[in-house]
C-alpha cells in the first residue's frame, strides 16, 4: 500500500490561518470532505500469510482520509460485518461540539448495528499534520479495521516531497477475536511480524498457516539532494517501533499534532498510537538505495514477539537505483537504542506554540493494578476495571441530565476545575502504557520510577501530545517500584473524554477511564438527532441478537 503524494493541496492564500505565526487560529475553509467508508470481514495476507482480517473498503490499510485545516469531514460509515458492531474514530482530533462524534462505543455513542449499519459523522479538521482513524469497537483496529489520516496546515520547516504516512504496525496471524480470547486468560499474544505500509516478508517455514514466500516489502523513492517529509504513525496493537533508515539522519518537527523546534536523531520510538513528522535529507546519490527499518523495542517487558520477524523492511530508492535489486545498507541503530522502552527525553520536544502551564484546580492519583477477578485477568485503575455498555453510552446519559454511574464506567468528575493533573502510577511489571487522552492535547510534567518528587521537567514550555509512554514498573532488589507519569489538561471541551492505555490488549482487559467533562455544558449542546437513533437501532439488535462481548467492548 502506498499513501505517496497528495490529492489535497495544502492551504493556499485564501485560507491562510491567522494570529501568532506558531500559534495560528483555525481558518473557517467552508469545505466539507466526503469519505464513504466500509468495514468488511475479508481474507488477506499482507506479509504472506493468509488469515481473516478486517479492512476498510476493501483495503489494508484503510484508505487515506485527508483534509485541510478548518474543513469539514463527513463520514459515511457502513458496517458491511456480518455479527459485531463497529465504530470510527478519528485519533487526537478535539472534536470540540462534536463529542458525540468521537465514535467511541460505550462513551460517546452506540455501534453501528451489523450487515449494512449505516452512520453519518461530521466533524472539524480541527488539527493539523499527521494522525490515523481506527475502529474504537473492541480490538477490530487490531485486526486491520485502520488507516492514515492527514490534515495540511502551516509550514514551519522546509521540505522538497511529502512522502506521505508510512505506517508501522505489529501483526499477527490469528483472527483479533481469538487473541482477545487469549488476553482476557492472562495470556498476552506474541506478535508474528512487522509491517511498513502493511507489507512485509515472512519465513513460511515459521507458520502452518497457507503462505507465500518473499511476499514483498514497500518501496520509497529519494530524489538525491531533496527534503523529503515522512509522516510516522504507529498503528500496531501492541509494539513499540524503533524507525530509522540505513545512513540518513531524520529531523523531528512534530510529535503527535503538535509542531515542535526540530531536534535530529538516527532512530524515533513510536509507542501505540503515537506519530512523528520529519524530515530526510537525501544525501546518497542517485544511483544508491538503503534499508528503511521498524524494529520492535527489545527492553525487558517492552514489546511481546515471537521472535521470528521482529524487524520490518521497506526499500528505499534513489531516482537511478535499480529498484529490482536488494539494498546492502547495514544499520547504526545501537543495541541500547533498541532497549530503551521509552519516548526521548521531555525536554527534547519543545512545542512551538508555547502554552503557559497554570497551577492545577485538581489533582487526581490514578493507581493501575493487574490482577485476576476470579474468571479474567484484567486491569484495575483505583481498584475498579472497565468495562462499557454499549446500549447507554455516557455521553447520552450526561446529556438527558443524568450523573449516577455504575462504577465498572470508571468515569471521573472535576467539577470547577480548569486545570486538572492527574498522577499515574502503575504497579504492574507486564508492560508500559501508551496513554491517550481524547478530546485534548496533555502536558507533560514528568515521569520515572518511586515517588514523584514534584519537579516538572522544562516547565516553561512543557511537551504537549495526545499519547506519551508510561514505562513499565521495575524491580529493584526483589521489590517492585512502580513507574510514573504526570500529565495536566485543561477542561475547555465539554464531553465524555476517554483517557486509556492504547495498546490493543490493555485496553481490552479494562485499562480505561472516562472524564465526564462539564455536564452542564454538555446539556445544552445541539446534539445530532441520529445519535439517538442510532441507539435505537443497537437496542432493536441486541434484542433479538446475542453479543458476546468478551472484554471491556473497547
Amino acid at each position: 500500500m502506498s499513501y505517496n503524494g497528495s490529492a489535497i493541496h495544502p492551504p493556499g492564500p485564501t485560507s491562510t490561518p491567522v494570529g501568532d505565526r506558531f500559534c495560528p487560529t483555525m481558518p473557517d475553509t467552508g469545505v466539507t470532505r466526503t469519505y464513504d467508508l466500509h468495514l468488511a470481514y475479508q481474507t488477506i495476507a499482507p506479509d504472506g500469510v493468509t488469515r481473516n482480517g478486517l479492512t476498510v473498503n476493501g483495503q489494508f490499510p484503510g484508505p487515506l482520509i485527508e483534509a485541510n485545516w478548518g474543513d469539514w469531514i463527513l463520514w459515511r460509515v457502513t458496517n458491511d460485518l456480518t455479527d459485531e458492531g463497529t465504530t470510527l474514530h478519528a485519533h487526537g482530533l478535539f472534536q470540540q461540539n462534536t463529542s458525540w462524534y468521537d465514535g467511541v462505543p460505550a462513551v460517546a455513542q452506540c455501534p453501528i448495528t451489523p450487515n449494512g449499519g449505516y452512520s453519518e459523522m461530521l466533524f472539524r479538521a480541527d488539527r493539523f499534520g499527521t494522525s490515523w482513524y481506527h475502529s474504537h469497537y473492541s480490538a477490530q483496529y487490531s485486526g486491520g479495521a485502520h488507516g492514515p489520516m492527514v490534515i495540511h496546515g502551516p509550514k514551519y520547516e522546509e521540505y522538497d516531497i511529502d512522502v506521505g504516512p508510512v505506517i508501522l504496525e505489529d501483526w499477527y496471524h490469528a483472527d483479533y477475536y481469538s487473541l482477545v480470547e487469549r488476553v482476557m486468560a492472562g495470556r498476552f499474544p506474541p506478535s508474528n511480524n512487522n509491517l511498513i505500509n502493511g507489507r512485509m516478508n515472512f519465513p513460511c517455514a515459521n507458520t502452518t498457516l497457507p503462505c507465500v514466500p518473499n511476499a514483498g516489502v514497500s518501496k520509497f523513492q529519494f530524489q538525491s539532494g531533496k527534503k523529503h517529509l515522512l509522516r510516522l504513525a504507529n498503528m500496531g496493537a501492541e509494539g513499540i517501533q524503533k524507525f530509522s533508515i540505513d545512513g540518513h539522519v531524520m529531523k523531528v518537527i512534530a510529535v503527535d499534532f503538535v509542531p515542535i523546534e526540530p531536534y535530529t536523531t538516527n532512530v524515533v520510538t513510536l509507542a501505540v498510537g503515537q506519530r512523528s513528522d520529519v524530515i530526510i535529507e537525501a544525501v546518497g546519490k542517485p544511483g544508491d538505495s538503503y534499508w528503511m527499518r521498524s524494529q520492535l523495542a527489545q527492553g525487558f517487558r517492552c514489546t511481546l514477539d515471537d521472535g521470528v520477524s521482529p524487524n520490518a523492511l521497506a526499500a528505499v530508492y534513489y531516482e537511478d537505483a535499480d529498484t529490482d535489486s536488494i539494498p546492502t545498507s547495514v544499520s547504526d541503530v545501537t543495541q541500547d537504542q533498541l532497549e530503551q522502552c521509552k519516548n526521548d527525553a521531555l525536554d527534547l520536544s519543545k512545542p512551538l506554540c508555547k502554552i503557559p502551564l497554570e497551577e492545577p484546580d485538581h489533582t487526581e492519583v490514578v493507581n493501575f493494578d493487574f490482577r485476576s477477578n476470579g474468571t479474567n485477568f484484567i486491569w484495575f485503575l483505583n481498584n475498579s476495571t472497565y468495562r462499557g455498555d454499549y446500549n447507554d453510552p455516557t455521553l447520552l446519559i450526561a446529556k438527558k441530565g443524568g450523573n449516577t454511574f455504575p462504577p465498572e464506567a470508571n468515569v471521573y468528575q472535576f467539577p470547577g476545575a480548569k486545570n486538572v493533573r492527574i498522577h499515574l502510577v502503575n504497579n504492574a511489571m507486564v508492560g508500559g502504557h501508551p496513554m491517550h487522552l481524547h478530546g485534548h492535547d496533555f502536558h507533560v510534567l514528568a515521569e520515572g520510577y518511586g515517588a514523584w518528587d514534584g519537579t516538572i521537567i522544562n516547565p516553561e514550555n512543557t511537551i504537549r501530545r495526545d499519547v506519551h509512554q508510561m514505562t513499565n514498573a521495575r524491580n529493584v532488589s526483589g521489590v517492585i517500584e512502580p513507574s510514573y507519569m504526570v500529565m495536566q489538561f485543561t477542561q475547555d471541551n465539554p464531553g465524555v473524554w476517554p483517557l486509556h492505555c492504547h495498546l490493543a490488549w490493555h485496553v481490552s482487559g479494562g485499562l480505561f477511564m472516562q472524564i465526564l467533562e462539564r455536564p452542564e455544558d454538555i446539556r445544552q449542546q445541539d446534539f445530532d438527532e441520529d445519535v439517538f437513533d442510532q441507539c435505537d437501532k443497537w437496542a432493536a439488535y441486541t434484542a433479538d441478537n446475542f453479543v458476546n462481548q468478551i472484554d471491556s467492548g473497547l
